[in-house]
């Protein structure tokens, strides 16, 4: 057994990789929002706040398109326009694309004003999060990251 472990030593581990280290931090990230958004009684879910962020710079979004860029299935995605629409943050407009229906997703003014209170209440507690990291890497690591993240689209069959 002694011999196996020596031998395992000498080889590179994931959980000594940048994608280990990427996959945790993404995973506590995930958890550390939910609770803050239940601490801040946020009547939405990280997901549906992403979503609606991202509506509000995409107006006019089809649903598979916000899919996309949420990195969610259509069908997931759908329960959360579902949700934002149901609480009048969002509508949806009919148009077509290429002879095909598509519904295209807007936000509302009470999605924007939501949005704007949300980001009021949560980006202190990001912020005190970057501080404890000087700005000049936190920016660094925000474009190294965005360039790993671009690398890998281009490696990545994304069947959204």
């Amino acid at each position: 057994m002694e011999d196996l472990k020596q031998q395992y030593s000498n080889i590179p581990h994931y959980t000594e990789s940048i994608f280990y280290e990427l996959k945790q931090t993404a995973r506590v990230m995930k958890i550390y929002a939910s609770q803050l958004f239940e601490s801040l009684d946020i009547r939405l879910s990280p997901d549906e706040y992403s979503a609606l962020d991202t509506i509000m710079c995409n107006p006019g979004i089809c649903q598979r398109d916000l899919a996309k860029l949420l990195l969610k299935d259509r069908s997931n995605t759908g329960r959360i326009i579902n949700t934002l629409e149901e609480l009048g943050l969002i509508t949806r407009t009919v148009d077509t694309k290429n002879n095909r229906l598509v519904k295209n997703v807007s936000i509302t003014q009470k999605g924007y004003d939501k949005l704007i209170e949300i980001n009021d209440r949560i980006f202190d507690h990001f912020q005190d999060i970057s501080n404890q990291i000087p700005p000049e890497e936190v920016n660094a690591i925000r474009l190294s990251l965005k360039r790993l993240r671009e690398n890998l689209e281009e490696n990545v069959d994304n069947k959204i």
